[in-house]
């Protein structure tokens, strides 16, 4: 049964995630604690028609020895094979893989080099295929020993392929129609609010007051997209968000993260940020605040809002009642913003040109309860969405 569910899950993944196609080349890249997925993902791959399948094992350890002991020139250094790695993948499909087996394992490290490490010609090459939209990719999440410890304080895998299987929806009789009706009810979600033309979204809750102005030519999307070339795919596995890119111009108050984020290997909790004028002018956090603030100094534009995301509690993963410690999850959970990149999927041409240029982008997870969102229209007057977790925009 293990076996068939891993066969399964993998199957989701390439067929319905990154929906690879006949004669596609696809890159996998699983961390090396991730190898048993990986290999299901290349052996899937190859079943749906792929042509050649490239695998790239990632290794935190590896990273750690690098921010610890290499020289500073190293920490954003982006090798050249790499980067024409990377840009083979254009017109091709890749597959991720999240769920670090020691989501802390950096915390030893000095948080502002874990922040200056950031390999900028890499995430320029990526964020440049995202705004070309040339690639059908998706992330899914490898249950292990180490992520099972951190979220349940014991390595029990089994139990966290259960809690996995939940959210991707592996307990339906069909998962691939319960997808395809999933999302079709997330679609229904963005269009009515695209319909509102709301010129703004303000947030209010505990440590939170903070109002986001929306542009004008962006829709509120979900994460089933189409590239260039015309191959629908779902970016992330599980989804239950549907966003908008703002105006990184003008976002104005504060707010205060609701769950713990990992971030490049280090936990940061209880995040706050202060907005004037559309930046990021005050970081504090209970734990971590010194890599966000060096990654706002590292990166240009990392101080602006690239996405506004609302999820409510019909969520699966919501529902689970489980803290993953992995954004891909905990992202789904509830509703997040992120700092740096617009994403250019919001648009129905070319971004528009006031849409955040950045080449990181870090969702943080702001709902719960008490968070109320309402959208601001170009009256001045307001439309609740979201109250104690729960959509408010009639039929949807």
């Amino acid at each position: 049964m293990a076996d068939d569910r891993l066969e399964r899950y993998a199957e989701l993944a390439v067929r319905v995630g990154a929906n690879v196609q006949p004669g596609q080349e696809v890159f996998v890249h699983p961390m090396v604690e991730h190898a048993e997925l990986g290999r299901a993902l290349v052996r899937q791959a190859y079943k749906a028609g792929a042509a050649y399948v490239h695998v790239v094992y990632r290794d935190d350890h590896v990273r750690h020895a690098m921010i610890g002991l290499g020289p500073d020139s190293a920490l954003g250094y982006s090798p050249g094979w790499a980067k024409q790695l990377m840009l083979a993948e254009a017109g091709n499909a890749s597959l991720g893989t999240t769920g670090r087996p020691d989501p802390e394992l950096l915390a030893d490290l000095d948080g502002e080099r874990v922040g200056r490490a950031i390999q900028l010609e890499l995430a320029e090459i990526s964020q440049q295929q995202h705004r070309d939209n040339s690639v059908n990719w998706c992330g899914v999440g490898a249950p292990n020993e180490g992520w099972a410890r951190q979220v349940f304080g014991e390595p029990d895998v089994e139990r966290l392929w259960e809690e996995v299987a939940f959210c991707m929806r592996l307990d339906e009789p069909d998962p691939v129609e319960a997808w395809r009706e999933h999302m079709a009810r997330l679609d229904a979600r963005a269009e009515t609010l695209t319909a509102l033309r709301p010129d703004a979204l303000r947030y209010h809750g505990p440590g939170t007051d903070l109002t986001v102005g929306l542009l004008p030519s962006a829709r509120w999307g979900t994460a089933r997209f189409r590239t260039a070339g015309g191959i629908d795919y779902v970016a992330n596995m599980p989804t239950e968000e549907i966003f908008t890119t703002p105006d990184p111009r003008r976002a104005h108050g504060t707010i205060r993260s609701s769950l713990p984020l990992v971030l490049h290997g280090q936990i940061i909790r209880g995040l706050q940020l202060t907005f004037e004028d559309g930046r990021i002018v005050r970081v504090d956090a209970e734990q971590g605040a010194d890599l966000v603030r060096s990654q706002l100094d590292t990166v240009e534009n990392a101080d602006r809002l690239g996405e506004l995301a609302l999820v409510t509690n019909e969520s699966r993963v919501g529902r689970s009642g489980t803290l993953f410690f992995d954004t891909l999850f905990d992202e789904n959970a509830t509703c997040h913003i992120a700092y740096g990149m617009g994403l250019p999927y919001a648009f129905g041409g070319e971004p528009d040109e006031g849409s955040n240029v950045c080449n990181i982008h870090v969702d943080f997870m702001i709902g719960g309860p008490e968070l109320e969102v309402d959208a601001i229209l170009a009256d001045g007057s307001t439309v609740p969405q979201i109250r104690d977790e729960q959509w408010q925009l009639v039929n949807q």
